[in-house]
């Protein structure tokens, strides 16, 4: 308990360093929403083949602008497939300082983005919210779900899972955002996989 104490502080402590100079990974001009096609496959217990086909338009908005960062929303629209049960993909919201992305994850998360963008530093976050780095590695366990994150030349590349089979993977790449989304649950039971399309 103490040692996530202690993570906690001096993430928040690490997050309030400097002024907020653009993340590379995730940063937009100005607050008009940014739409890209995205494409893939789905699968699930109720679609009868392995996979099939899915595409969607994915919109990055910035939605809160301040001295030491921003927050986006990430929303998936016009999800179209030949599932027989259309999927949604509910909208992340992402608090960026440059050298993090944080997951917003509040109940009212429109609420929350009002609340922190008047914030004077960054909120203190748990390890477990953290969706993206801009320098080193970062590896975290919790219950069960192993997550690490990566550079890889001009990629930063999330991956998280469980030994049940859910996973959650997210590629930022610099200088255009989200580039990858996926997610699953149980042992292919039901699950994603997105890629932004050029």
């Amino acid at each position: 308990m103490k040692s996530w104490r202690v993570a906690t502080v001096m993430m928040s402590m690490l997050l309030g360093i400097s002024a907020f100079a653009a993340n590379p990974f995730l940063d937009a001009k100005d607050d008009k929403p940014v739409s890209a096609k995205f494409q893939g496959n789905e699968w699930g217990d109720e679609i009868q083949q392995d996979e099939i086909p899915l595409t969607a338009r994915v919109v990055t908005t910035r939605v809160a602008n301040m001295p030491w960062g921003a927050i986006f929303k990430i929303e998936f629209t016009d999800l179209k497939s030949s599932a027989p049960q259309k999927r949604e993909i509910r909208p992340d919201y992402f608090i960026v300082t440059d050298d993090r992305m944080v997951l917003l994850n509040e109940e009212d998360n429109e609420a929350a983005v009002k609340k922190i963008s008047a914030m004077d530093k960054p909120p203190a976050v748990e390890p477990g919210e953290v969706y993206g780095i801009t320098t080193g590695s970062f590896n975290h366990e919790e219950s069960l779900w192993k997550t690490t994150i990566k550079l890889k030349g001009d990629l930063c590349i999330y991956d998280s899972s469980h030994p049940s089979g859910h996973f959650k993977k997210i590629v930022w790449k610099k200088g255009v955002g989200l580039v990858e989304y996926a997610s699953g649950y149980g042992a292919h039971a039901d699950g994603f996989r997105l890629k932004r399309q050029k």
